[in-house]
């Protein structure tokens, strides 16, 4: 595999500064990445607190009424929710100190890579020099041929066509040094650079690698949670569906009922009676001076209390044959 090696020449020899700068985007890149799993970390840990409240609510609801069974249910739901989005949070914190980590050991390789990448940031700068200096020697060298060709033309003195030719001379000799100068300076940067981008690579592949590491334990504590929390949703389903309404109908009955006995009938000749024979009782009771054995006597009364209460006793009708 080679891409960095084929794809970053070009006219202009931008291509080291490009990898370079692709390179320096690292720590920034895991700058981010730990920005955006402590934001989520963030979002996590007030959704848990949210779930913790909703639990605190379904904890407060109404203990009484056939509802009330169902409040618990809630609760508990709720209760799992919050464990599960408090799990991810704490996994999300220790992933964060992993990135850090990696950052922190991949700012140490960059600098050991400006370092090693200084030998061809030289020659980038030596080709760029020397490249500038290749078209000025040219068109000094065609000037001269030209000015030659002039002369010559126009049937100039031999002194005079000498001194062309030596001026000619010495441009093709400059524009030769150019060009030997470019052709090192480009043989040198073509090594430094074919070993840089490689370098440069072997970074990058190393760097991508890690942060795939990264986002996929990311992406595999989310979806732990993710399957966490549907199964907490099916529990909580399960928990409704098992509920059934007669359930409810007789935890409420069991639980807040007031007795099984219904009361019996009244026989009107029975019910008279009783009342008479409790009515008999009583009044035994208040003409016995010292009462009844087993009954504390009755209060004193006026003269003639006693003649009065026997009128009244005869005035009442006797019980009934039944």
């Amino acid at each position: 595999m080679s891409y960095f090696g084929e794809h970053f020449w070009g006219e202009k020899n931008h291509g080291f500064e490009v990898l370079y700068h692709s390179v320096k985007q690292g720590p920034v890149s895991t700058k981010e990445l730990a920005d955006f799993i402590r934001e989520r970390a963030t979002i996590e840990e007030t959704y848990s607190k949210a779930m913790a409240k909703l639990s605190k609510l379904a904890s407060n609801g109404t203990p009484v009424g056939t509802f009330a069974p169902l409040w618990e249910v809630f609760r508990v739901s709720s209760d799992k929710l919050a464990l599960c989005h408090l799990e991810l949070t704490r996994k999300l914190q220790d992933l964060i100190k992993d990135v850090l980590r990696y950052g922190e050991e991949q700012l140490k390789a960059h600098k050991r890579c400006k370092e090693e990448a200084l030998g061809t940031l030289d020659a980038v700068q030596v080709l760029s020099g020397v490249s500038q200096l290749l078209p000025k020697s040219r068109e000094n060298y065609l000037s001269r041929c030209m000015d030659q060709e002039r002369l010559r033309r126009e049937n100039t003195s031999q002194k005079e066509m000498d001194k062309a030719e030596t001026k000619t001379k010495k441009a093709a000799e400059s524009l030769r040094r150019a060009v030997e100068k470019y052709n090192s300076a480009r043989a040198d940067f073509e090594h430094k650079m074919l070993d840089s981008a490689l370098r440069f690579q072997a970074m990058e592949e190393t760097h991508l690698r890690h942060m795939k590491a990264l986002l996929g334990s990311y992406a595999h504590s989310v979806e732990d949670t993710h399957v966490q929390i549907g199964q907490v949703h099916e529990e909580f389903k399960q928990n409704i569906e098992n509920v059934t309404v007669e359930m409810l109908l007789r935890k409420f009955a069991e639980s807040k009922g007031t007795g099984q006995e219904k009361p019996g009938p009244l026989d009107f000749e029975s019910y008279s009676a009783a009342a008479l024979q409790e009515g008999k009782y009583v009044w035994a009771c208040n003409e016995t001076p010292a009462g009844i054995q087993g009954l504390p006597p009755s209060r004193t009364k006026p003269a003639g209390a006693g003649a009065s209460s026997r009128r009244v006793r005869k005035a009442l009708p006797g019980p009934g044959p039944g």
